[in-house]
């Protein structure tokens, strides 16, 4: 049973000089709940297209897994109700399953909802050196630019976030979208991986602000480099001063700023650092 991303709906387009009927895209939005080994972990409000990426993503930045091996079993299964991705893991996955439990459904936008300690939230991040990583001053300029016209969704609906993946001197090779940031950021890491593509070649690109989830799972998926369109949070910021995360922000309009590890990022005159 096929959902659509999005659907044609009424409204009124009110203006200073009066009001007119209009019909336009508004973005799908379901509950995905994501069940390993028959217990349902987590429940999360999400676009309905690209559930296997977001799904493996999900468990690979939760810590669920860490290799896609690790999955014995996958099926995507969808109700009137919403849509069930079902795991069938190893089983010495169980105590990491056990560490990272979750027991409320989470809205969109939350990303720690649920989680049954602040330990859980502010859980040890691998330390990315990046050696030998560069990215072109040009092709960061050029970034959220490069990502706007691949954001099919968005151009329908004005209404969803993108995370693209950037790889030095090929641009902008992988795009996924949801109406949640995070989301969006789970399925990118879910179809890199699926895909065979090692997320510490590139960099993440998103259409958001900067969370602190957001640079844990750039940590965890292994990418030194983390860009946005807005601005980073200050716990943002610390978490990746710590994890070796290049955090640049306000990227548009021809220019951004750099927060940490700016020594990643050159031009052909000087290096920004």
């Amino acid at each position: 049973m096929a959902i659509p991303l999005s659907r044609s709906k009424p409204g009124l387009s009110v203006r200073r000089d009066g009001h007119a009927p209009v019909r336009r895209a508004l973005p799908e939005e379901v509950p995905v709940a994501v069940v390993y080994d028959g217990s349902t972990h987590a429940v999360m409000m999400a676009s309905p297209g690209d559930i296997a990426d977001f799904a493996h993503g999900f468990a690979l930045t939760e810590g669920v897994i860490t290799s896609l091996d690790q999955v014995e079993g996958f099926e995507e299964v969808r109700h009137d109700q919403g849509i069930e991705a079902r795991f069938w893991l190893r089983e010495d996955r169980q105590e990491a399953l056990s560490a990272r439990r979750r027991f409320m459904a989470g809205p969109v936008g939350c990303g720690l909802c649920g989680i049954d300690s602040l330990e859980q939230a502010n859980r040890p991040l691998p330390r990315l050196t990046g050696t030998g990583f560069r990215l072109d001053r040009d092709e960061v300029l050029r970034a959220t630019d490069d990502l706007r016209p691949l954001q099919v969704l968005h151009a329908q609906t004005g209404a969803t976030h993108a995370a693209g993946f950037l790889v030095p001197g090929q641009g902008i090779v992988a795009v996924r979208e949801d109406v949640g940031r995070h989301n969006a950021l789970d399925k990118l890491i879910g179809a890199l991986a699926r895909d065979g593509i090692d997320c510490a070649s590139g960099a993440f690109v998103m259409t958001s602000r900067l969370s602190m989830e957001l640079v844990q799972k750039c940590a965890i998926a292994g990418s030194p480099a983390l860009i946005a369109v807005s601005a980073p949070t200050t716990h943002a910021l610390h978490l990746a001063e710590d994890s070796g995360i290049t955090l640049v922000a306000f990227a548009r309009q021809g220019g951004f700023d750099v927060y940490s590890h700016p020594e990643r990022i050159t031009s052909e005159v000087t290096d920004v650092a």
